[in-house]
Parts: C-alpha cells; structure tokens; sequence
C-alpha cells in the first residue's frame, strides 16, 4: 500500500513520524475521510472546505491549496489497486524544532504541519444489511464543545462507538440535556409522520457530507424536511431512524436500545432517500 506523508509517496511500512509530533502528545490535528468510486472521489471540494473549516477552528496553516490538494488525493488513488477507496487526510501542527521545551501545550513557534494521507477499501452497507435495517445504543454525549471540529483527539467517540459494539449494534445515538445530536461516527436523521427531521448545524455535532445530501435531496424532490432541535422523546418514538455517513451512506436504525423503531424494519423513506442517494452518487461519478 502507497501513502503520503510530508511530500513523498512511499510504501506504508516506511512512513514514519516523529514520536514528538503534536498529533501523537496532543491529538493537536484534524482530518477528513473522502469517499471514492471506481477511483473517483466523490464530493471533494467539499470535504476539502470542512477540512479548511476544521483548520481554522485549531488555528493551524492549510498546508496546501486546493488544487494542491485535489492533485495529492488523485495520485494517492490511482497508486492502490483497489477502485473504492475510503482516503483519510490528516494534518497535525507537526513536531517542534530547536531549543523549544519536548513538550509543551502552547503552540510551538517553529513547527512545519504533519501531512498524512492513506487509503483502504471502502466498504459500504450491504444489500442485505439495508433490507434488514441495524441496531443501536443510546448515550449521553459526553465530549467536549468543539464537535465542530474534525478533529483526531477522537478517544470519547472511540469509548462511545465501543458501547455499541458491546452490545453487538452498529452505532450510539448520542444524546444532550434532552436532544439529540449525532451518533459516534455517524449523523442521525429521524423521520416522523413523514417529515424527515435533521439536527441543526452548531458546534456540538459534526454534520457530515452525506447529511448535506440528504437535506439537499430533500429539497430537490419535495420531501417535507426540517432542520431544527429533535428531543429525546421524538426519538424514542420515531416512526424511521436512519444514521448517515460516508461509508455507512443511509442505513435504517431498526432498534434502539432494544426497543423497535416504528415497525421494526426499514421504513419506506429510507429505501425512497437510498434510491434517491444511489442515483445521486452515479450521477456525480460520471459528471
């Protein structure tokens, strides 16, 4: 496997990164994950812009342009021999040079940004597995006020993502003060009497590329849609659950908790949004 780190392609065993670096003392960096079809990356620019989005709330340098970094994505696809590919880029604000104390938590004046990119294959919801819908946990979110931010200081997603593993569920629907807000690696849509209901954007989720699409096909065929403050209680009585990524795409929450979500199985709106998603993602691959 060929990766990128700090302006050289190079095979994956021998990338190495200083034991200093900010990113492994701190978390002090952020990411993104960019899905890619057939070897084409779907809806870069805008993973490129919440990467940009997600430097700025750290105050760190973008290290690249865009067409700097549409041109590193590309040739890091076209090095695996695999066609999907799920590519993580990952900046850090790197390891401090000179006489600067080895470990310090203000900002270190002479440091160059980490740049890291991989690839592995992408693997999404199987027929099967949307058919039959998935389970999940609930959880009281815990993390801290900047889930905004895309950042690699990821240990109180870690411990929430595992909750769910434990109980042999996809995912945790986390929850706030009565609301909800996302999952641990996933946004979270609900869909009651019809209308499919979105959590608003702000700082205590990170809403994902594929959250945009939903909402975006929404509005282009006339689903009733609302982006508002989703209480617990509508939650727990929703008629569809549906968590969103860009490697799950849409897949139905079945049960939640051990309780069933509406019927108990995928609910018409998720299989309409997922036929709707598909075509979508076609159509951009082939643009």
């Amino acid at each position: 496997m060929s990766v990128y780190l700090n302006g050289r392609f190079l095979p994956l065993a021998e990338a190495k990164v200083s034991v200093l670096d900010r990113g492994f003392l701190f978390g002090d960096g952020v990411y993104e994950m960019v899905p890619v079809y057939s070897k084409r990356p779907f809806r870069l620019k805008e993973h490129l812009r919440r990467l940009q989005a997600s430097l700025d709330g750290i105050r760190l340098a973008n290290p690249h342009n865009e067409a700097e970094w549409r041109d590193l994505v590309v040739k890091l696809i076209a090095q695996q021999d695999f066609a999907d590919q799920s590519v993580c880029v990952q900046v850090t604000r790197g390891t401090p040079s000179g006489a600067q104390p080895l470990r310090d938590h203000p900002f270190p004046r002479n440091a160059a940004p980490t740049v890291f990119m991989f690839a592995q294959p992408l693997v999404t919801a199987s027929a099967a597995q949307k058919a039959a819908g998935v389970c999940a946990v609930s959880a009281v979110d815990n993390r801290w006020q900047r889930c905004d931010i895309k950042a690699i200081s990821l240990l109180a997603n870690v411990l929430l993502r595992q909750q769910s593993v434990d109980a042999a569920c996809a995912e945790t629907v986390m929850l706030r003060n009565g609301f909800l807000t996302e999952g641990a690696a996933s946004n979270i849509f609900v869909v009651n009497d019809g209308v499919l209901m979105a959590p608003p954007p702000s700082n205590l989720i990170l809403t994902g590329i594929t959250y945009d699409v939903v909402l975006e096909l929404a509005a282009a065929h006339g689903i009733p849609h609302e982006v508002r403050p989703i209480s617990e209680v509508e939650v727990r009585g929703a008629d569809e659950l549906w968590m969103t990524s860009s490697t799950r795409e849409i897949l139905a929450i079945v049960k939640l908790d051990g309780a069933p979500v509406g019927a108990g199985v995928p609910g018409p709106l998720a299989s309409r949004m997922d036929g709707l998603y598909q075509t979508f993602k076609q159509q951009v691959m082939r643009a």
